[in-house]
């Protein structure tokens, strides 16, 4: 195989994954569903949502310990989705 065809393979395989990474879109939870957020494959947070029975001044800390435990979950989710739609052959950087 030479230089042009191994160029050629792997922005096919770049198109690929683009295409599998665009269609990915995951929604994670914190706290029973109080915060929620959603992300694509490209790992860019599309929505937060907030329940506002949890937004309390008094609680600040609670409330952004369920945003981020929500954004920690939905980054963990779009990697495994990434890896399962890869066949698990191919590792992506920053998967386990």
């Amino acid at each position: 195989m030479n230089i042009q065809d191994m160029m050629k393979k792997a922005q096919e395989m770049q198109a690929h994954l683009q295409e599998q990474m665009d269609g990915i879109q995951i929604e994670a939870t914190a706290g029973g569903g109080m915060v929620a957020v959603t992300v694509n494959g490209m790992k860019q947070f599309q929505s937060v949502r907030i329940d506002p029975e949890v937004v309390s001044k008094d609680d600040v800390e609670m409330l952004q310990d369920l945003i981020l435990a929500a954004v920690n979950d939905a980054v963990r989710k779009v990697d495994e989705e990434l890896g399962r739609r890869m066949g698990g052959g191919f590792k992506l950087p920053g998967l386990p």
